[in-house]
């Protein structure tokens, strides 16, 4: 019989990665892991270089999220610095932040997610991409290239360019906004408002039609993180931590963001360059937590903002307080979507966004800081550690994807052994195995992969060698 199933690349995500499904005696999936394989080394290029530098360094590990590395650094060289940055900075900064999840989910859900939703999972590879999509459903996809097109305005405005701006620096920003700017940017909410109503309607309308894949691409218990605010509420720039398990219950609460060394660890596996992030007290692997648009909405009181509040009041009477469903990702990156563009509208309005004191000038008065934030794809943390001369001696960097490593490889799993038949190989059951991951929206490299047409050769052999079945698109 087979004994192992090699995916790669796995489509349709930012980075490179490959999934092996292993095969019993029986010939049934016994189990699969996700390997990441492509080596960065972030850290240790960080090692000497001042701590001024590091947002402009940072922004260039990510062409989709630049500015999650740019804020989480910022924030450390702040308290480097030992300072509070002026307000017109503060609100900048949060506004570039929602620009971020507003762009980034976009890409996510209409390029990345929607062939799938509205194609089908076992439609032609060749049709089922962002193409195919514009072919099927014009309207729809104009619509997400907009919202995209939105946010990233707001960070080209701001940062003076849409990828890897320097704008950000410890102590605040380096750019003033212009009334003129902010007027332009306010012309956008209610296009973007409208066509996100639609998507949401449009994906409620598409559950019924994917239990199959909500039961099993991802549905399992696991502890759930996020940042929240003083009331409970979804805080994306700066609050505490909040741990729930699967059932919502709240596991641990108040937690500094400052201290993550203290209550997360970092596994590792000979098989992935991606590190395993867990919860401390419940030990590796049994400390098995998920961030991300799920995990926000499973750990908030509320969103905070009328719009994005109703559409979590319906998830919640529809799906209960807490779901383990990965496939829920995509509704919740559509809610987190609409939320921002609440707080998007109200950031614009603040006077203070307009002030023209943008950054405090200090001299060095610590050395070492942690910054943090909430990136599209979970809470992102940057640790620094710095000599008397302010350059850098380390830095680690633990990124939201890595924190959901344990949760994809569980996903991959649980897909695979639902899904895959190994005696005949088609292409929607490997789509389903690679849907899994897609729902986690992982951001594996500084590179995107978008339209989803890369090579990819399936072989499926005996345990003597023999070519059993061969898959090619």
């Amino acid at each position: 019989m087979a004994e192992k199933i090699v995916i790669q690349p796995v489509t349709r995500i930012e980075g490179h990665a490959r999934i092996s499904i292993y095969l019993g005696d029986d010939g049934a999936v016994e189990a699969a892991q996700f390997h990441v394989i492509e080596f960065r080394g972030f850290e240790k290029l960080c090692e000497g270089r001042p701590f001024h530098e590091m947002p402009g360094l940072m922004s260039r590990i990510c062409g989709i999220c630049p500015v999650s590395h740019i804020l989480a650094s910022s924030k450390a060289g702040d308290m480097l610095l030992g300072v509070e940055i002026p307000p017109a900075a503060e609100r900048q900064r949060r506004l570039m932040n929602y620009a971020q999840v507003l762009q980034s989910h976009a890409l996510s859900f209409f390029h990345l997610s929607a062939p799938d939703l509205l194609l089908g999972m076992d439609a032609e590879p060749a049709r089922r991409n962002i193409f195919g999509l514009i072919d099927a459903e014009p309207e729809l996809a104009r619509r997400g290239i907009r919202l995209r097109q939105f946010g990233q305005r707001i960070i080209e405005v701001l940062g003076g360019k849409r990828i890897h701006p320097s704008w950000g620096v410890p102590g605040g920003v380096t750019k003033v906004l212009a009334r003129a700017e902010r007027d332009e940017l306010l012309g956008w909410i209610e296009e973007a408002r409208q066509s996100l109503n639609i998507a949401l309607e449009r994906m409620k309308s598409l559950l019924d039609g994917f239990q199959q894949e909500i039961q099993s691409l991802g549905n399992f218990p696991s502890l759930f993180l996020g940042t929240v605010n003083e009331e409970g509420e979804a805080e994306y720039y700066d609050g505490r931590i909040r741990i729930v398990d699967s059932e919502g219950n709240i596991v641990a609460d108040g937690l500094d963001p400052r201290r993550y060394h203290t209550y997360l660890g970092e596994a590792s596996e000979e098989w992935s360059f991606m590190k395993f992030p867990y919860y401390k007290p419940l030990g590796y692997p049994g400390g098995m937590y998920r961030v991300g648009p799920l995990a926000r909405l499973n750990v908030v009181r509320a969103m905070g903002t009328p719009l994005a509040d109703r559409e979590l009041r319906e998830f919640r009477q529809r799906n209960g307080a807490a779901r383990n469903e990965s496939f829920y990702y995509h509704l919740a990156r559509l809610i987190e979507m609409l939320h921002a563009v609440e707080r998007i509208e109200e950031l614009l309005l603040d006077p203070e966004i307009l002030g023209d004191h943008v950054r405090v000038n200090a001299g060095q008065n610590r050395f070492e800081a942690v910054g943090s934030c909430e990136a599209p794809r979970g809470t992102l943390f940057h640790h620094y550690q710095v000599d008397e001369g302010g350059l850098m001696k380390r830095a680690n960097l633990l990124i939201a994807t890595s924190q959901n490593n344990l949760a994809m490889n569980r996903a991959v799993e649980q897909a695979a052994q639902r899904f895959v038949t190994p005696g005949r190989l088609t292409e929607g059951m490997l789509n389903r195995v690679e849907a899994a991951i897609r729902c986690y929206d992982p951001c594996l490299s500084c590179s995107t992969h978008a339209l989803g047409l890369m090579p990819l050769e399936i072989e499926l052999r005996d345990r003597a060698g023999r070519l059993l079945d061969r898959l090619r698109r």
